[in-house]
């Protein structure tokens, strides 16, 4: 009792002064139509910029739950094109077998370790074998190739990151065709080098990268970046640096990537190559 008496003696000045104030207003607010108006449509402008401040910030704290499940229907959805488009192509059969005819299944999962200033960089997922996740899958930032799955336990995949010295990617440049082996030299994460393009290839700024779906991981077309620079090199070839699509340093939610087929072609490749 004795704070709250020492309360109002400090501020009993202010006090009178809003009680005052809020009979004052009142009084306007009921003797004057237009002042009624205009301090009502006030109030209202102030409570719905409240109530925007506060819808948003719910939203903000949301955005985990939203991205997850935007990731989890991105991979429902190319999961069902990737059958629709097989099965489309293969008409003539007799004998519709989706399972069979489906080459890539999708699967999201979470970054939930990363690092980016290291010579040979990994990231971890919050998947494994348990769910559905094996070595040799690629992985993707949305349409962009991030790296390859090298490890796995029961729930979590180690990937072997695209900033790393001991990746190789197969690669081409879309508007001509001609491919290379793309690596990235361990200087700049944004950037990434491609290499054994013959120097007789016509090329420029800003032409798109993306792999070629030679080999039995990355499915072909995934987008890697655009040609920042280039230089002719010993050897008749370019020595042609690109500028990544993937921002390693926001890796979040990814997709992993595995080929049905891998173990048929890999089987038959080693006959003769």
């Amino acid at each position: 009792m004795r704070n709250l008496l020492n309360f109002l003696a400090k501020y009993n000045h202010l006090i009178i002064f809003l009680i005052l104030e809020g009979i004052a207003i009142y009084l306007i607010s009921n003797g004057n139509s237009y002042q009624n108006a205009r301090i009502i449509k006030g109030i209202r402008g102030l409570t719905t910029g409240i109530e925007k401040k506060v819808s948003n910030t719910r939203t903000y704290f949301h955005l985990r739950e939203i991205s997850q499940s935007l990731a989890r229907e991105n991979a429902i959805l190319r999961n069902t094109l990737e059958r629709s488009v097989n099965r489309n192509d293969l008409s003539f059969s007799p004998l519709v077998d989706t399972i069979h005819q489906q080459q890539y299944s999708y699967s999201t999962a979470e970054v939930v370790s990363n690092s980016v200033n290291r010579q040979k960089n990994f990231f971890t997922l919050n998947k494994g074998r348990e769910q559905g996740l094996s070595v040799d899958m690629a992985v993707t930032d949305g349409k962009n190739a991030a790296g390859v799955i090298v490890g796995c336990s029961e729930n979590y995949s180690v990937v072997m990151s695209l900033l790393n010295l001991d990746f190789k990617l197969s690669a081409r440049i879309k508007s001509n065709g001609y491919f290379g082996s793309l690596s990235w030299d361990g200087r700049d994460y944004s950037h990434a080098v491609l290499n054994e393009i013959p120097q007789h290839v016509t090329f420029g700024i800003g032409d798109t990268i993306e792999t070629t779906g030679y080999s039995a991981v990355f499915p072909e077309g995934i987008l890697v970046g655009t040609v920042s620079d280039f230089e002719k090199i010993g050897g008749d070839f370019y020595r042609i640096e690109v500028l990544l699509l993937t921002d390693f340093k926001k890796l979040h939610f990814v997709n992993a990537i595995g080929n049905l087929k891998k173990k048929e072609q890999i089987e038959l490749e080693k006959l003769f190559l």
